[in-house]
């Protein structure tokens, strides 16, 4: 059979597109799942149903906000000592026009899903949106990088509630915004470490003291919101308090002792501790908010 070449899409190449897509990285669509659990809807087929769908559209959308920025990072990524190796598109295991006829699919999913779930798909677009621009400019400019990767989970969260009907609770939106800065400036502190000012150019414009400031900050007021949050709406909860603080305190560990850090993902799954302490939070969250008898 005749050889088209690296420029052709071909079964060859399936690995490293899987591997473009970063399934690994669909835990963090898990937040869409946070309304379904604290809106007590967990028991409810339908809620449940719509939840995953959401959960589903957000894997679908999120790897195509991989896949474009990969696509426009492919110069810098391939001059890059790690990704020149990790990344697909920057190491020549998938071709270009393979990427964008992935990319081409995943769209395409995404306006089915809108026949489905219009109101979703809107949160999604929105999503979409956010992230090109993050692609383009706003990756660049200092802080503003930082909050655009939270606000990210954010939309995640406020998809789940749209799945659902419900509104999203103030509570809900902070403690999410805070919990997703605390993560990307442990992401930026890695990066930075790891890296130096080489990996990013926004890089240039941090410095470890001062991003292990925000760290600091992001983590607190996590903690500070959460705590009010079940204190002042959801007093059954306070047994997942201490888990929570537990999980802060222990990926911030896992983080300074192992040198990882820059993908949260990599970090949870790789950390038996922290695994069990999200599942026992889900199982405390289920456990207290589990429907009593009529």
């Amino acid at each position: 059979m005749e050889n088209k070449g690296p420029g052709h899409f071909s079964l060859a190449q399936m690995p490293g597109l899987i591997k473009l897509m970063r399934p690994k990285h669909w835990v963090k669509n898990g937040f869409v799942l946070a309304p379904l659990v604290f809106s007590k809807a967990f028991l409810e087929y339908h809620a449940v149903i719509n939840s995953l769908l959401a959960v589903l559209l957000f894997c679908v959308a999120s790897s195509a906000t991989y896949i474009s920025n990969d696509l426009y990072d492919i110069e810098s990524d391939r001059r890059h000592i790690k990704k020149s190796k990790d990344r697909p598109l920057a190491a020549g295991t998938v071709s270009i026009p393979a990427a964008f006829f992935v990319l081409f699919c995943l769209y395409a999913v995404i306006i089915g899903g809108w026949f489905v779930t219009p109101k979703v798909v809107t949160v999604i677009i929105g999503y979409l949106l956010l992230n090109l621009a993050y692609t383009f400019v706003l990756k660049h400019q200092p802080v503003m990088d930082i909050f655009t990767i939270a606000i990210g989970f954010v939309l995640r969260v406020y998809a789940g509630a749209v799945a659902l009907d419900v509104p999203l609770s103030s509570w809900m939106f902070i403690t999410t915004l805070c919990l997703a800065l605390y993560l990307a400036a442990i992401k930026r502190r890695q990066e930075l470490r790891q890296s130096g000012t080489d990996g990013r150019k926004v890089l240039e414009k941090y410095s470890l003291i001062l991003i292990e400031r925000y760290v600091e900050m992001a983590a607190t007021s996590t903690l500070i919101f959460y705590s009010m949050f079940v204190i002042s709406a959801k007093p059954d909860l306070v047994i997942t308090v201490p888990l929570v603080l537990f999980g802060l305190f222990r990926y911030w560990f896992v983080v300074e002792t192992d040198d990882n850090g820059e993908s949260p993902t990599d970090v949870l799954l790789a950390d038996w501790q922290l695994l069990l302490t999200v599942a026992l939070w889900v199982v405390a969250c289920a456990f207290a908010l589990w429907p009593g008898p009529v």
